[in-house]
Order: structure tokens, then sequence, then C-alpha cells
């Protein structure tokens, strides 16, 4: 019985030359043990970094620029590169009654260089627990793109410029984007 075509290459000579099931038998189990030791080696090679990176505190990706398969500059250095012309940056959520304390709130943000950027998007519905009962109002929310070292002074000027009692402020990470525009909102806000 002859092999199927992507197991004879990894075959040795005398398992296809040898006719009979035993024969076929041995090419077949050593033509899957290629592949999986390859499997198997990359995989090891993955973990043993991980355990590394654990130990000493790094992040896994900067651990695996030191493996030679994944090339000659490694994954981290365009990272790299990228940040050193960005800041840790964040985008930072705060909703709003009306789309007129959204403007007011939005100028004085960037006329303190807070953000660099805050888009107001219209017509959310948000349903939330206030009081002891469920509440549901018409809002809308501000986008704001800063750097993450300006998220206390924002969230104190949001605090004394906005309406409500305890008003929204949650913030992402930015983990990654276009560098221009990253750099922009390092240049285009205050250093604290």
């Amino acid at each position: 019985m002859p092999l199927p075509a992507p197991f004879r290459v990894f075959s040795p000579p005398s398992a296809t030359a040898s006719a009979g099931p035993a024969g076929a038998q041995r090419a077949l189990i050593y033509g899957r043990r290629a592949p999986l030791a390859g499997a198997l080696l990359f995989l090891s090679i993955g973990a043993v970094s991980a355990a590394v990176a654990c130990r000493t505190g790094c992040s896994l990706f900067h651990s695996h620029r030191r493996l030679p398969f994944l090339g000659a500059r490694g994954l981290s250095s365009a990272r790299m590169e990228f940040a050193s012309t960005t800041v840790p940056s964040i985008v930072v959520y705060v909703t709003v009654p009306n789309r007129e304390a959204g403007k007011k709130l939005s100028q004085s943000i960037i006329s303190e260089k807070l953000a660099a950027c805050v888009n107001i998007v219209p017509g959310i519905e948000s349903v939330y627990w206030w009081e002891g009962k469920v509440q549901s109002d018409a809002e809308e929310l501000l986008i704001i793109k800063t750097r993450e070292s300006l998220l206390d002074a924002l969230t104190e000027h949001v605090k004394a410029n906005h309406e409500y009692d305890v008003p929204e402020v949650i913030s992402l990470p930015i983990t990654g984007g276009n560098s221009k525009y990253l750099e922009w909102i390092k240049n285009s806000t205050r250093e604290n």
C-alpha cells in the first residue's frame, strides 16, 4: 500500500521500498514525526522564553527579540523606535448630558492642553443604577485622547467643570496605532 504524497517526503528509503503493511506503517509514523518534532521544538523555545521573561520581569513581547528565527531586528525594535517619539497615551470616556455641555467641557480640556483631541459622540442611551433604582438617560459621549500622565489632572478638571455629582471618567490604554498620530498627541498636550 503506497503512502499518501505528503508522507513520502519524510519517509526513509527503506520504509517506502519495503512492501507490506508493516513498512507502510513505519513510514507513516516516521513521516508524521518530523513536523511534530519541529512544532514541539518551536513551542518549547517559546515556553523557555516565556519562563525567562516572567522571572526577569520583562514583557513576553520584548523577550522574543532574542530568538534568532524572528529576524535580525526582532519583533520589538520597531516598537522601541516608536516609543522614543511618543509617550504612553490613553483614551478617556466621559459622558455629558447634552451637546452644549459636551462642547463647553471639550473646549476647556483642549484649551488647558489636557488632551490633543475630544470627539463628541451624540445619541447614546445610558442605563445605570443611581439612588436605589435603574435610570435611563440620553447622553453624549466624549472620547478624549491624551497622555497617560495627564489622567489625574484631566479627572480633576472634569470633576470641577461637570454638572454631574459623579461624572464618568474612565481610561483605556492605547497599545499601538498610527505613530504619527501618537506623536501628535504627545506634541499637542502639556507634559504635566
